[in-house]
């Protein structure tokens, strides 16, 4: 299996897909804050004792980039973790799964705007379907109703998240040439930090209920799954076909996240569902088609 690229990065993509689920049903479990810092906690202290030996080694780097690499965590994956969470108590997991593939169009549009990266008339053309699919999905099907004032919170929130994280994949150009376990756990460190005055404040104001049985075991799955085995198998097949074609696979993520909301949570797949999805992996396919060519 750890030979297969095509396994591993379609296990990743499910993971990641069944994030928003955990995420969905965590929020009846756990705050936000409080469920972000103590998965990156755990994380972390889990990663040291395979990792306290890469980190030694990539110590000469490290030290000239440490803060680059807090704030990479702080804002992609502490912040990005917090958004999605809050957003999943206001919408479905299967809007959140779609409103997750933003990402990519975010990260195009930003490449196009501040580092002038040329984009293709089509390429623009898939940007902008997919974000009309995006606007479909987040206004339940009533896209006009987007410049009314309709669109959920919980939306919002998620949109928000996708923007994180995007500036978190550009922010990747800047990664140093470390051992992926070095990187993860300092980007861990740096969502831990961010989340922990976060998490402060939450108790303080909302006092702390400690959570049921599922809901150790939803922190378990967001600690060994989407974070641990997941980042395995896609830096595997990154390694095995490279970043290009492995990027690719990300856009499996709303597919199965819709699928899992729909089979674990019972959650509905309308008609405008499938016409947002379809609008935005149509409008991502176009641009990195166009991207290529």
């Amino acid at each position: 299996m750890f030979s297969n690229a095509y396994l591993l990065l379609i296990t990743a993509a499910t993971l990641w897909g069944g994030n928003a689920v955990a995420g969905r049903l965590a929020a009846d479990e756990w705050q936000s804050f409080t469920f972000t810092f103590i998965r990156w906690l755990v994380t972390i202290l889990c990663l040291l004792p395979f990792t306290y030996r890469h980190l030694i080694h990539d110590w000469p780097v490290l030290r000239t980039r440490v803060l680059v690499l807090f704030c990479m965590g702080a804002f992609g994956m502490g912040l990005f973790n917090v958004t999605m969470y809050t957003a999943l108590r206001y919408t479905t997991a299967v809007n959140a799964s779609i409103e997750q593939s933003l990402m990519p169009v975010l990260i195009i549009l930003a490449n196009f705007l501040f580092f002038r990266q040329r984009a293709a008339f089509w390429q623009l053309v898939g940007v902008a379907l997919s974000i009309v699919g995006v606007i479909v999905t987040s206004t339940n099907g009533e896209p006009f109703g987007f410049f009314s004032g309709a669109l959920n919170r919980g939306d919002a929130l998620m949109i928000t998240a996708a923007v994180f994280y995007a500036g978190y994949t550009i922010s990747l150009r800047w990664r140093p040439s470390i051992h992926w376990l070095s990187f993860l756990f300092v980007i861990g460190c740096g969502a831990a930090s961010i989340c922990l005055p976060l998490t402060i404040w939450e108790i303080n104001t909302k006092g702390f209920v400690a959570p049921g049985l599922q809901g150790w075991l939803l922190l378990a799955y967001a600690v060994i799954f989407p974070t641990l085995v997941a980042q395995l198998a896609f830096a595997r097949g990154v390694e095995l076909i490279g970043g290009n074609r492995a990027g690719l696979f990300i856009n499996l993520v709303p597919i199965f996240g819709s699928l899992l909301a729909v089979l674990i949570i019972g959650e509905s797949f309308r008609a405008y569902h499938a016409i947002g999805l379809v609008l935005v992996l149509g409008g991502i396919f176009l641009a990195e088609k166009s991207a290529v060519q």
